[in-house]
């Protein structure tokens, strides 16, 4: 459910590096034939990212149908969970052993498939024009197309909002906040009246660069910020960072219970939180909206609301951004079974199959074209994919969009400047130079 992914992006660059160091040819190792007629016959393994509930029986359900309609096929599924999936992923890779399928996010983190000859070139059936290609938002193909080449099948799209009870801001009597120095203001009232303002865990450290990236996009000008990216082209001197890390640290400081404790609170505490009826706001992706109101929550549909994370006053980037980007699955460009792999995507990707992904208790939008309805999703979903579609611009999360180096250094930075260890210019420089060091 989570987006993302610090250090076990360098284990995985390593790991990498590692398979492709004991494999003769590299990149020229065979592709896999994904054209060809698939056989329905032996075993085809997929790892996925829907470990527990309520997510869970989706791939199971899909396994269960695939197998019989062709009953001499076998899914082996690994499910995993947003934590669990990245040391899983860097085994599997170390050890020569990648299923047929498996997870991927967009920015880095697949880069580092294509780049090691991991990942099939799915060009010929899945580009803008084919058949299948088609059927997706070709924004969302676009996000793991590299030299014009499309490596990935986006399952769902997801973007980063601000999740409210809404029956705690009419008790407060506070209206939603359209500058973040009303969000800011609106804790004081909301703490007076009992509850956590806004919930927060970063434990596992990507939730602080979730907040970071938002401000980022918000602070720095669009064309710094993607150069900033890449290590050949960073400079990383914007004034726009050292006032989204200030901007980050009042919010910490000021609007959670917890204070410089966060970093040890899980992510999934801070979202029961919310769940439960104890906090106003919790910072989310639209992935876990149907969980924080399913049944037997104290927060309801009903009692759902979502804006975006506010722009700062005075803010010198693109207000109209919105974090985030579809996450999906690869094909094992060394498979013996790639054919059935792209048929069982075709499968699992199909109008009727997305539409329930869409749906409750899943609330996963996907990212084919008429799955996500009013009818079909609820419509907290509806609304986040729907400002998702309409955003100027897509920020993909800080951890997967730089390279290893820098993403561990942005990890390090916000946990440090949570509990005070480090300063805002502080942790910038020790970015600054993972960057240098990278290039």
């Amino acid at each position: 459910m989570h987006a993302q992914r610090f250090t076990a992006l360098t284990a995985l660059a390593a790991a990498s590096a590692l398979v492709l160091s004991g494999c003769a040819g590299g990149n020229a190792a065979p592709a896999a034939d994904i054209t060809a007629e698939p056989e329905y016959s032996g075993t085809l393994s997929i790892l996925t990212k829907f470990a527990g509930e309520p997510l869970g029986p989706y791939f199971e359900n899909l396994a269960a149908e695939y197998e019989e309609l062709h009953p001499e096929v076998t899914i082996e599924l690994i499910q995993e969970t947003d934590q669990s999936v990245k040391d899983k992923t860097k085994t599997l890779t170390a050890s020569g052993a990648l299923p047929d399928i498996y997870f991927t996010w967009a920015g880095n983190w697949a880069q580092n498939f294509i780049d090691g000859g991991l990942a099939a070139d799915l060009t010929e059936v899945i580009e803008p024009g084919t058949e299948w290609g088609d059927t997706f938002g070709e924004a969302s193909l676009s996000a793991f197309q590299v030299d014009g080449k499309y490596f990935g099948i986006p399952l769902y799209n997801n973007g980063k909002f601000m999740g409210y009870n809404t029956k705690i801001f009419d008790e407060v009597g506070i209206e939603v906040p359209t500058t973040f120095e009303e969000l800011i203001e609106s804790c004081a009232p909301i703490r007076a009246a009992g509850y956590e303002p806004i919930a927060f865990g970063n434990k596992d450290g990507w939730p602080a660069l979730h907040y970071l990236q938002q401000l980022f996009a918000y602070n720095v000008p669009s064309d710094v910020l993607h150069a900033d990216f890449s290590p050949a082209t960073a400079t990383l001197d914007d004034p726009g960072y050292v006032t989204s890390l200030e901007q980050f640290k009042t919010l910490v400081d000021e609007c959670t219970d917890t204070g410089t404790g966060t970093n040890g609170v899980l992510y999934s505490t801070a979202q029961e939180a919310l769940a439960g009826g104890r906090a106003a706001m919790y910072y989310q992706e639209i992935l876990e909206f149907d969980t924080v109101t399913a049944e037997g929550n104290v927060v309801t549909p009903e009692m759902f609301g979502i804006f975006p994370l506010p722009v700062p006053e005075g803010a010198k980037g693109n207000p109209g951004a919105i974090e985030g980007s579809p996450e999906g699955y690869l094909i094992n460009a060394k498979s013996p079974q790639a054919a059935l792999a792209v048929d069982f995507m075709k499968f699992a990707t199909s109008l009727e199959n997305a539409t329930v992904l869409s749906s409750p208790p899943y609330g996963q939008p996907s990212t084919i074209v008429g799955a996500v309805t009013p009818e079909t999703s609820s419509a907290a979903v509806f609304d986040g994919i729907t400002q998702v579609n309409e955003a100027s611009e897509l920020i993909i999360w800080l951890d997967t969009v730089t390279v290893p180096e820098v993403a561990d250094a942005w990890l390090a930075g916000g946990e440090a400047l949570i509990s005070g260890g480090s300063t805002p210019e502080q942790v910038l420089e020790s970015v600054r130079n993972a960057s240098h060091s990278a290039e």
